[in-house]
């Protein structure tokens, strides 16, 4: 089976080659039967790497030890659902992974663009294909999934294997990966259609409508990656935290910003004609971010409890992304007369110019985690010393960075296009702006007394009103003028133009994010020891430990510790945190005791037995308001999807290209 795994992946490459050199050769020679060829290369590649991953899921589930990848990331004592995500568990088989997955894109995209885009579709394959074979090349020649342990002339199977690591035995680690590598991944979709109409200068914005719905989507799997991975951290990493700048984190976070920018302001260039340059900048920079994010993961680049160990796909990866980077500026600065502006900025104060500083501060914020993430390597190349950037530097740069976003989410509803008067400017701000002070005055008032937190959540009530006022205004209208009950009116206003009025959902999400994000600020932190029956008091809570278990199964020896937990002398929860060694890794790891709710967390790591076997030690932790950041991800998931459902009332492009070309002179019959 490993010779049938290894010779699919090698077929892929090849074919992946030759739909490169077949599209390219097709367009430029106008042999459009090498075009259609590059077409079922994509095709064929696709089937070829869905053959090379059966392979290897089947032996993982198997238990073929007799391969390196499945001994290195599996065990007869893991459950299926963890023998299954090994699949992306090592360096090897997550290569694979994301080359499946492009090649699913790939094929998705040549299928329902097949008939249309005719003049750049050979191009959009060419590039689709290019990052293709490289990565279809790493697992290739370098990084093989299908390496076999031999002794001599002959294969051996070794009987068990390591397992996967305990810290990705975890049912979020199921899911969290591929949400993110689809992410990662769907970003080459709006680069390759991007690249190509400009390489083919292509007129009018049509291209821009599927390129935009591809990066919406690519955005909701990447952020569903990112918010499973802070779900993941919270969960099983017992630090108590959601977020700490680690320099994968900040990988999967970039791309994620700089797509934020290119949404909003494609906008710009499907309305006004405006920021061409800084759209085609950013849908390339999002795609080389995501294979720099890659190339941080898998190279042993930085340090991480996230990333892949040293391996010898450094030099390939950082040569892949420095030669992306550098024909992406090229193709950009090439073309600069086909990326003029067909309109400008007429007032600082109009709905234009916020979507600007929009993208401004997006991309002063991309740029700083940029230089944290990547000083240490900076500096570690140049003097040979390893220097670190704590969490610290990166939240005294972005705090104020993302208090301005809020503040510019609720402004830019508010301001008119082209230019705004000063009479307008008041009407629309006076409502929001009151509810906003008057909720840090309010809170002030109860006992806040931090400044950041009370600018945050008096801005978050400002976006929030903003966005409420606008649902509001355009309802009552429809309600007065059709007849309509309120509620339908809603409805119908969100229909009616689903990409603006989703797009405001996705705000409430993100400011009810911010508002979970901003509890941070109230956090409290002990560590305290209990013996049996012993109680203790901790904010509001009074905890007991009723007992202490040792237990064992195939996989992991546990201590286990069940404590209740009461208020106000009522109980309210039983929290069960666990210490986990699993036995093949000899690596441990902790199941965390939560009792989650709106107002906050109680948060309980169970951390060891002191020295004289008396007590029990905890390490305690209250969390408020953590539980918004994950409803706010449910607003911002419910916001995208409506974004992606088409409205009642329809953009209408210009045509985008020239389907024929006369090779006679017309006659005109009598």
């Amino acid at each position: 089976m490993e010779n049938i795994g290894a010779l699919s992946v090698l077929l892929a490459f090849c074919l992946t080659v030759f739909a490169v050199i077949a599209a390219v050769t097709g367009k430029y020679a106008r042999r459009p039967f090498l075009i259609v060829s590059a077409e079922r290369a994509v095709y064929a590649t696709w089937s070829l790497l869905t053959l090379a991953s059966v392979v290897l899921i089947s032996a993982l589930i198997s238990g073929d030890y007799r391969l390196a990848y499945v001994a290195g990331h599996s065990n007869r004592a893991m459950s299926g659902l963890y023998k299954f995500t090994a699949w992306w568990g090592g360096q090897e088989g997550s290569l694979l992974l994301w080359s499946w997955l492009l090649s699913t894109y790939s094929a998705v995209v040549v299928f329902t663009n097949r008939r249309k885009f005719r003049e750049m579709m050979p191009i959009v394959v060419a590039i689709m294909m290019t990052t293709l074979a490289f990565f279809v090349g790493m697992i290739t020649f370098v990084a093989s999934p299908f390496r076999v342990f031999m002794v001599g002339k002959g294969i051996i199977d070794v009987g068990d294997g390591n397992g996967l690591s305990p810290l990705l035995q975890w049912w979020t680690m199921a899911i969290h990966p591929p949400f993110l590598y689809l992410g990662y991944v769907g970003f080459t979709v709006p680069f390759a259609f991007a690249m190509a109409s400009l390489i083919t200068h292509q007129p009018g914005e049509a291209w821009i409508h599927t390129t935009r719905r591809w990066a919406i989507v690519s955005w909701l799997f990447q952020s569903t990656g990112i918010l499973l991975g802070m779900g993941w951290a919270y969960t099983v990493l017992g630090w108590g935290g959601y977020w700490g700048w680690d320099p994968v984190e900040n990988a999967a976070l970039m791309p994620w910003i700089t797509a934020t920018a290119f949404l909003h302001s494609v906008m710009m260039q499907e309305k006004k004609g405006m920021m061409k340059v800084w759209n085609m900048v950013l849908v390339s920079a999002t795609f080389l971010l995501s294979i720099l994010g890659t190339t941080l993961t898998r190279t042993g680049l930085v340090a991480s409890v996230h990333a892949f160990a040293q391996s010898p796909v450094k030099p390939y990866f950082t040569t892949f992304v420095l030669a992306g980077t550098g024909l992406a500026i090229f193709a950009i600065v090439k073309n600069l007369g086909y990326l003029k502006s067909e309109a400008k900025l007429e007032s600082v104060v109009s709905r234009e110019s916020s979507f600007l500083f929009n993208n401004v501060i997006l991309l002063a914020s991309c740029f700083a985690i940029l230089w944290g993430t990547l000083f240490p390597v900076v500096m570690e190349a140049l003097t040979g010393e390893k220097e670190t950037i704590d969490a610290p530097y990166y939240n005294r740069v972005n705090v104020p960075i993302a208090l301005f976003l809020i503040l510019l989410t609720g402004v830019g509803p508010l301001i008119a296009w082209r230019k705004s008067s000063l009479n307008s400017l008041k009407r629309a701000f006076l409502i929001p702006s009151i509810v906003g002070v008057l909720v840090a005055v309010l809170l002030a008032l109860a006992g806040i007394r931090q400044i950041a937190p009370l600018i945050s959540f008096g801005l978050c009530a400002f976006v929030l009103a903003s966005i409420a006022g606008e649902f509001w205004k355009g309802s009552r209208a429809i309600e007065a003028k059709e007849h309509l009950s309120f509620p339908r009116a809603v409805f119908e206003l969100t229909w009616r133009n689903t990409r603006r009025y989703g797009g405001y959902l996705v705000h409430v999400g993100v400011v009810i994010m911010f508002i979970g994000f901003t509890g941070s600020a109230f956090n409290q932190h002990e560590v305290r020891n209990l013996g049996l029956n012993q109680s203790l008091r901790f904010g509001h809570y009074d905890l007991r430990l009723l007992s202490v278990n040792d237990g064992d199964n195939g996989n992991y020896q546990f201590t286990h510790a069940a404590l209740d937990v009461s208020r106000n002398g009522q109980t309210i929860a039983q929290l069960n945190p666990e210490i986990r060694l699993y036995k093949s890794s000899q690596q441990q790891a902790s199941i965390i005791g939560i009792r989650r709710h709106l107002d906050e967390d109680l948060y309980v790591n169970f951390s060891g037995i002191t020295p004289d076997s008396t007590k029990a030690i905890f390490q305690l932790y209250i969390f408020p308001l953590v539980s918004w950041i994950w409803i706010g991800y449910y607003a911002l998931l419910f916001g995208t999807i409506i974004c992606l459902i088409p409205g009642k009332v329809r953009l209408q492009y210009a045509r985008t290209e020239v389907v024929g070309i006369a090779t006679a002179p017309a006659t005109v019959q009598p």
